[in-house]
């Protein structure tokens, strides 16, 4: 931890020293970038509670409030972390002149190198394949949930309301492609 601080204040003290170069640094691409606090908030929040109301109540609900609330602050822990790690390696091999990472595949590339681009691309791609299937059963159970309920107040309470979650992962599904 102790060497991100150091990292961080390095990015601070050139920035101090030499900001017009820092700022061509920053533009080796030609793109010109708008992005603000407020901006990047915005993406931070969307990303973050489009998991976390999914998430929240059925982990609390598996783990009670004194199993599930610890775990989740040690997952966002995690996650914070992670991040933070992932921001230093924007640039390498120096946080500040170096060449920008333009993909998580080149920060991987730059540092690791070798048949570990493979390894990290292959964990990457499972966890992200993972999610999606996650997110599409998430949403079709909870699809159902709303139908069965509705079911339910049009029937009463006791009527046989048997409903397939496979039509509405076919929809999910359709929608996550487009």
């Amino acid at each position: 931890m102790e060497a991100l601080t150091d990292i961080r204040a390095m990015n601070v003290e050139a920035g101090r020293q030499d900001t017009e170069k820092q700022h061509d640094i920053s533009c080796d691409d030609g793109c010109i970038r708008t992005g603000d606090m407020q901006t990047a908030t915005a993406h931070v929040i969307t990303a973050v509670i489009g998991a976390g109301v999914l998430t929240l109540p059925w982990s609390v609900a598996q783990l009670g409030w004194l199993l599930g609330a610890p775990i989740l602050l040690a997952f966002s822990w995690v996650t914070y972390y992670s991040a933070v790690l992932l921001t230093d390696c924007y640039r390498s091999p120096h946080p500040v002149t170096g060449a920008r990472n333009y993909k998580y595949k080149d920060a991987v590339k730059a540092i690791l190198g070798g048949y570990k681009v493979s390894l990290c691309m292959w964990a990457q791609y499972s966890n992200l394949y993972g999610c999606l299937i996650g997110y599409t059963i998430t949403a079709a159970t909870s699809m159902m949930a709303l139908r069965k309920a509705g079911c339910f107040h049009e029937r009463g309470k006791n009527a046989p309301c048997r409903i397939s979650g496979n039509l509405y992962m076919i929809i999910f599904g359709v929608l996550e492609l487009i």
